[in-house]
């Protein structure tokens, strides 16, 4: 199992789509975003705008790496033959699913290291060290719903249509979860909508904690109830595949 978690995040460190959508893109837009709006302050949480953005772009690299390293490569393992390969090895079916979620949380690390890096060195963002504990362990661990979705994604569809799906419900997460801009700006129907998606809750959570607050209780319980669900359809859909192989 150790060596199958080194060849999962080797080739991914390797894959061009995940440096440039999960590193490049979140830490581009952190540094384009913050210059332009990094001194104005939140009129809804009062939090300065280079650190709510900081939660922001963070979120949203985190998101992305996590469905971008499973969905695709998934089902392009599935489509190639890998998954036979797989099976006819001494990894018991667990063993491979929880290979591909430990691989996806350690991928998720350099976008939030390097966003966290980009804040505190050109916008001097400021944190004591439990914020900055507790925001950390928290996008990370939150990320294991998004993670979910892009196994359940890679395992139904086949790698031409696992791409615009990991795509399209990538970035609809991050534009109705107000990873881009202000859910208070978006029409009614678009906040209610908002309220009831992981994302919404896994963001809302980082901003409770740059703001000093204790996380706010539905948020956790509406991160850890997509978790579930989510997960549950993860390893149905994985069954799936395995009959299929």
């Amino acid at each position: 199992m150790p060596h199958y978690l080194k060849v999962e995040v080797l080739r991914m460190l390797r894959n061009k789509r995940y440096v440039i959508f999960v590193v490049a893109f979140p830490l581009g837009f952190y540094l384009l975003y913050s210059n332009l709006w990094g001194a104005q302050t939140d009129e809804a949480t009062g939090i300065k705008g280079s650190v709510l953005l900081m939660v922001n772009m963070a979120a949203y690299g985190a998101l992305a790496s996590s469905m971008m390293s499973t969905a695709v490569p998934w089902a392009q393992e599935r489509h190639s033959g890998w998954l036979r390969q797989l099976q006819i090895t001494p990894l018991p079916a667990w063993a491979i699913l929880a290979t591909k979620l430990v691989a996806s949380l350690l991928l998720v690390l350099p976008a939030l290291v390097l966003v966290g890096l980009a804040a505190v060195i050109t916008q001097h963002v400021s944190l004591p060290a439990g914020q900055w504990a507790g925001l950390l362990a928290f996008m990370w661990i939150g990320t294991v719903p998004f993670v979910a979705l892009g196994l359940a994604i890679g395992s139904v569809l086949r790698p031409d249509t696992a791409q615009p799906a990991a795509m399209i419900s990538m970035f609809g997460l991050a534009l109705l979860g107000g990873l881009w801009f202000p859910t208070s700006l978006m029409p009614e129907a678009m906040r209610n909508i908002a309220r009831v998606l992981p994302s919404y809750d896994y963001a809302g959570v980082g901003w409770r904690i740059v703001a000093g607050q204790a996380p706010y209780g539905p948020d956790v319980a509406g991160i850890v109830a997509w978790a579930v669900a989510l997960s549950a359809v993860a390893v149905l859909a994985y069954r799936r595949a395995v009959v299929r192989a």
